[in-house]
C-alpha cells in the first residue's frame, strides 16, 4: 500500500509497529523499541516518502503575491531611512494583510 506522510503521521504508534514488522530495511530495525517520532522518521526513510508536509495555495496567484510583499519591504526599508513613520505602518500593514491572505488561501 502507498502510505504519505500526512497519513503515517495520523496513525497509532501500535499501527506504525505494523507496518515497520511488513518492511524489510535497516531503518525500521529495532522498531520495537522506537518511538512514534523517529519511527515514523525510519517508514519514511525505508519507503522513500518525502518527510515535508507541502502545503498549496488555492485561490490566488502565490508569486504575485510574494512579488507585491517583496515590493512593499523595499518600500519599508526606505521609509526606515527617510524615519516616516506613518508611511511606515501603512506599509507594515499591507505586508501583514498581504501574508494573512497567503496563510488563509493554503489548503
Amino acid at each position: 500500500m502507498e502510505y504519505t506522510f500526512h497519513d503515517l503521521k495520523g496513525k497509532t504508534v501500535a499501527q506504525l509497529r505494523e507496518i515497520a514488522a511488513g518492511i524489510q530495511h535497516e531503518a525500521v530495525q529495532g522498531y520495537t523499541q522506537l518511538n512514534k517520532e523517529h519511527l515514523l522518521a525510519a517508514i519514511c526513510q525505508a519507503l522513500n516518502i518525502d518527510m515535508h508536509e507541502h502545503h498549496k495555495v488555492v485561490g490566488l496567484d502565490k508569486t504575485q503575491v510574494k512579488g507585491q510583499i517583496k515590493a512593499l519591504k523595499q518600500e519599508r526599508a526606505a521609509a526606515l531611512e527617510a524615519h516616516d513613520g506613518k508611511k511606515l505602518k501603512e506599509v507594515r500593514k499591507r505586508i501583514k494583510k498581504l501574508k494573512n491572505q497567503l496563510r488563509r488561501a493554503m489548503v
